[in-house]
């Protein structure tokens, strides 16, 4: 495909709308007066075909991504952020593009706001492009108001945690551990159980902060934990 658009991405989308499909995402995701994803538009569109559609779109300009980031409706959206991190991951992909999508992501945060878009492209983009770069911009995002740039700062740490590189992802864990949001206390303790339950730094931020770690993200860290060694951190929370 020459010069995919965002037009004729979401043209192949709504060739794939569903009704029933926009009935689930009412129920999955909160989109209520004052719930995170307030305003959010569902089309109905299976998750699964946003993703394949995606693949047919990878070679996408970061210009006409934008217009999909800009869509009020959520699957468009998605697929915008799909596209950036396939695309950020191929290996043809030149370093300027990369750069081009890294920038864009954070840019345009402001329109990949909610925690599944977050999901797709927190450690595929930024966490990628930060590998063999300073990392300041992760706390500077730890600190902020906006809980999808706090999300985005700690799941960006996974792309350090597969190379064994575990220091940022325990020290913008310790800055969320007080957070106020439950999808943040999720994500910190996806990130924590990644790490490995036998990994002396774990162990260490455990025997610091179990007391003082929300219960949910305590147990996301703990989950491939054994048995003694669970009770032995949960009791330090208490019941």
């Amino acid at each position: 495909m020459s010069s995919p658009t965002a037009e004729a991405f979401k043209a192949v989308l709504a060739t794939l709308q569903s009704d029933a499909e926009k009935e689930k995402y009412k129920r999955y995701f909160k989109t209520g007066e004052g719930q995170y994803g307030e305003g959010d538009i569902f089309m109905g569109v299976r998750m699964g075909h946003v993703f394949d559609t995606a693949k047919q779109f990878i070679d996408m300009d970061p210009a006409e991504i934008e217009i999909l980031l800009e869509s009020d409706i959520h699957e468009h959206r998605a697929g915008a952020v799909s596209i950036m991190a396939k695309q950020y991951r191929a290996k043809k992909t030149s370093e300027e593009r990369r750069q081009a999508l890294y920038d864009l992501y954070l840019r345009r945060h402001d329109r990949i706001n909610n925690w599944d878009l977050v999901d797709l492209g927190a450690w595929n983009v930024v966490g990628e492009h930060l590998v063999d770069r300073p990392r300041d911009i992760l706390y500077q995002l730890a600190r902020s108001p906006v809980i999808w740039e706090r999300r985005t700062a700690m799941l960006a740490t996974f792309a350090f945690i597969r190379r064994k590189d575990f220091d940022d992802a325990l020290a913008i864990a310790e800055i969320l551990i007080e957070d106020p949001e439950d999808l943040i206390h999720k994500a910190c303790g996806w990130m924590l159980r990644a790490i490995g339950a036998d990994t002396p730094q774990l162990l260490a931020f455990l025997d610091r902060h179990a007391a003082a770690m929300p219960r949910t993200m305590l147990r996301a860290t703990l989950e491939n934990f054994d048995p003694e060694s669970r009770a032995k951190y949960m009791a330090a929370k208490g019941k």
